[in-house]
């Protein structure tokens, strides 16, 4: 899927150019104006395996996910790829989202796990993560964004409710896992967000 570009005239010789990636100002004198993402010093892109160690710390200091094997998170910036992103601050990794196309549902993206770091939180960077997302290839067909969520976690049931609102969707919340599906004591239950229809026009030139 190529990036949609939008051109709006504003006024004489002043042109705004939406790309998948962010907006631009031409004067029409050849000056073109930043991103919102360059200004912000901030890089968005697939994951490679060589990412794999930092984002396993990246998970570890959040200090409120699960913290998976080093070899899970190297498997998954290497083979799922296409449906993850990492984002960087002047060559740090701040923010990682993990997803993969649900198997029996082609045409939804299933969000395993959302991570950013302290520094930069409360900037809306997982929302502006997941629209990266979803513009990619990768996500072409995806119709419906589905992740589980524990009670106690606040931040993600906002960040999905939010995804919806955003969107002007649905947000369907059904029990998933219980604490007596998991080995170990003390997990909570999972409850799985369903958020869609998507309508992509919206992510293209709100994203």
């Amino acid at each position: 899927m190529t990036k949609a570009t939008i051109l709006f005239i504003l006024k004489k010789n002043v042109f705004l150019t939406i790309l998948g990636g962010g907006i631009i100002l031409n004067s029409g004198n050849g000056v073109m104006t930043k991103t919102k993402e360059q200004e912000e010093g901030l890089g968005f892109r697939k994951p490679t395996k060589d990412d794999g160690a930092e984002v396993w710390e990246l998970i570890k200091h959040t200090g409120v996910l699960d913290l998976n094997s080093s070899y899970s998170y190297l498997m998954w910036c290497e083979i799922f790829s296409e449906t993850s992103i990492v984002v960087e601050r002047e060559g740090t990794i701040v923010g990682f989202i993990s997803g993969f196309i649900h198997p029996d549902q082609l045409d939804t993206l299933f969000i395993w796990q959302v991570a950013v770091d302290e520094s930069e939180r409360g900037n809306g960077l997982a929302t502006r993560m997941l629209y990266e997302l979803l513009k990619r290839e990768g996500c072409e067909e995806v119709n419906y964004v589905e992740a589980t969520v524990s009670p106690s976690n606040t931040a993600s049931q906002q960040l999905f409710k939010g995804l919806a609102k955003k969107l002007r969707t649905k947000c369907v919340i059904h029990d998933y896992f219980t604490s007596n599906d998991f080995p170990s004591e003390g997990h909570e239950d999972e409850r799985l967000f369903k958020i869609g229809p998507i309508q992509k026009e919206k992510i293209l030139v709100e994203g």
